[in-house]
């Protein structure tokens, strides 16, 4: 049985990670070539070679497509409308323009960035129905994938609109999977932990998350285990004593996700707080009567007759 044997000096290697909302997947996109005929649109990014040009005021690199279609030049020549063209339409728009500064121009253009890039790359949270948002290029789902299978069929998805995409992939943010460390309060109120599962923690990496255990904590430690049968329980005790004093691994169990690692209260403490909770009313019954009592004797006597000092012998 896997929880029989993963221990901290035997511990097991989970199962590929499948992915699951919240998730949060790092993409990057290796190869992103648009298929052509491709249009130019705005922040997309031409490198830009001109022979011919004057000596001061050379045209030799990236020019990025401003909001409004165009690319600038340089002071001396100005700005030229390139969006909705292509890079071949393009570098033929650009000739045209020089030719009223220059006297013979060669331009050469080519596609440097395309703008939907940046779309692809980054950080992307996985959605509650189980997709990711590609930006222009849409949703793509991958829930339930492992990180090979997601990387395919997002590959999948952007051949419609890229020439052989390649992308990189890797989980950047393990939410989904987690484990709980629930502590009772002793009649206080207990206290639940949430923490995410790397696959190498144990009981006293758990434990320590909180802190360690607080004062009105026993050491009264078990991990209770999900199974597929709503039928079967499967409680592991942990001996606290072993794992910190003795150094014996033998219950410092690894950590699954579903874990809920269970620290019980100290039955004194717990004694005393319910104790203190039907005591208190009537101690604050009885704190008010003498507060009356007092307050109506201090008062009384000389005080009421109108004579001298309360606290005078005569």
């Amino acid at each position: 049985m896997r929880a029989a044997r993963s221990r901290e000096l035997c511990k097991a290697v989970l199962p590929p990670y499948r992915i699951e909302p919240p998730d949060i997947l790092l993409i990057d996109a290796v190869r992103a070539v648009p298929r052509g005929p491709y249009c130019l649109r705005t922040l997309d990014a031409l490198l830009v070679q001109v022979r011919g040009t004057l000596p001061d005021a050379p045209i030799n690199g990236v020019h990025r497509i401003e909001p409004g279609g165009a690319i600038r030049l340089g002071y001396h020549y100005g700005s030229v409308s390139v969006a909705g063209l292509t890079v071949n339409d393009a570098e033929r728009a650009i000739e045209m323009h020089l030719r009223a500064h220059l006297r013979q121009p060669v331009v050469s253009a080519t596609l440097a960035d395309i703008s939907v890039k940046q779309q692809i790359a980054g950080q992307h949270l996985v959605a509650p129905d189980g997709t990711v948002t590609l930006g222009a290029y849409g949703t793509v789902s991958v829930v339930g994938m492992t990180v090979p299978e997601a990387r395919k069929a997002i590959e999948q998805h952007l051949a419609q609109y890229l020439d052989e995409p390649e992308i990189s992939l890797e989980v950047y943010a393990y939410n989904s999977k987690v484990y709980y460390v629930i502590t009772q309060g002793a009649g206080l109120g207990d206290g639940v932990y949430r923490f995410p599962v790397t696959g190498n923690e144990t009981v006293l990496d758990a434990i320590s998350q909180i802190n360690g255990l607080q004062q009105v904590s026993s050491k009264r430690i078990w991990i209770a285990r999900p199974t597929e049968d709503p039928c079967v329980m499967q409680v592991l005790p942990v001996n606290w004593e072993q794992i910190t004093a003795q150094g014996i691994a033998a219950t410092n169990y690894q950590v699954f996700p579903g874990d809920r690692i269970f620290v019980a209260e100290d039955r004194l403490v717990a004694l005393d707080t319910a104790v203190a909770k039907l005591t208190a009313p009537f101690e604050r019954i009885m704190g008010f009567s003498l507060l009356g009592v007092g307050t109506t004797t201090r008062f009384s006597g000389p005080v009421l007759r109108g004579g001298g000092n309360p606290n005078s012998t005569f």
